[in-house]
């Protein structure tokens, strides 16, 4: 089995990428996640990385304020807490037992991180005209523990109700929808 942090590592250089492509005229403009907007998006992903560099320390998480980190070289700090993340999760033992006040088993914590960082990853490349595709390893794990924690998820009004998909849809198309995202949204036509 895969160490979250390995996955997290793969999974930080595209999320990356989607950031740092990301320009200051679009930080007003939709997303997939209908309550937030480009701005509100990255500074839910930033509060999500922090808090889950926490979460594997065994220690205590805020998600209660969302700070408005779009400031400044926000991109590089993205970056900086982004390989932050992958050192907290790659400490031994951060991946076993349980974690958090969530007392949820350590790996399904760190798929939580790992599925967020790569579905709001693609969230924001939609958004701003880029293209995202995540590894298939991510996508291997992400696919499983996302199936396993929707029911779970969709009471805490975390993902929607899923988004229908045809026959032969991609595996990466499926976790969107299961998550409820529609995989063909694009930005409305100004």
């Amino acid at each position: 089995m895969t160490k979250i942090s390995e996955l997290l590592d793969t999974a930080v250089g595209p999320a990356v990428v989607v950031l740092d492509g990301i320009d200051d005229n679009s930080l007003g403009a939709p997303t997939p996640c209908a309550e937030y907007d480009v701005r509100a998006l990255i500074n839910h992903l930033f509060q999500v990385i922090v808090n889950f560099q926490a979460l594997a320390a065994r220690q205590e998480a805020d998600f209660g304020t969302t700070p408005d980190v779009v400031t400044g070289d926000w991109r590089t700090r993205f970056g900086e807490e982004a390989a932050k993340l992958v050192a907290a999760w790659a400490v031994p033992g951060a991946d076993e037992g349980t974690t958090g006040a969530m007392g949820l088993p350590a790996r399904t914590v760190g798929n939580m991180v790992l599925g967020d960082l790569t579905v709001h990853a693609w969230d924001l490349a939609r958004a701003t005209g880029q293209e995202f595709t995540p590894d298939e390893s991510v996508l291997g794990e992400i696919g499983t523990a996302l199936a396993s924690m929707a029911p779970m998820a969709r009471k805490a009004k975390v993902f929607g109700e899923p988004h229908p998909v045809p026959d032969g849809a991609s595996p990466f198309d499926e976790v969107l929808a299961l998550t409820g995202r529609d995989p063909g949204w694009r930005p409305p036509v100004a």
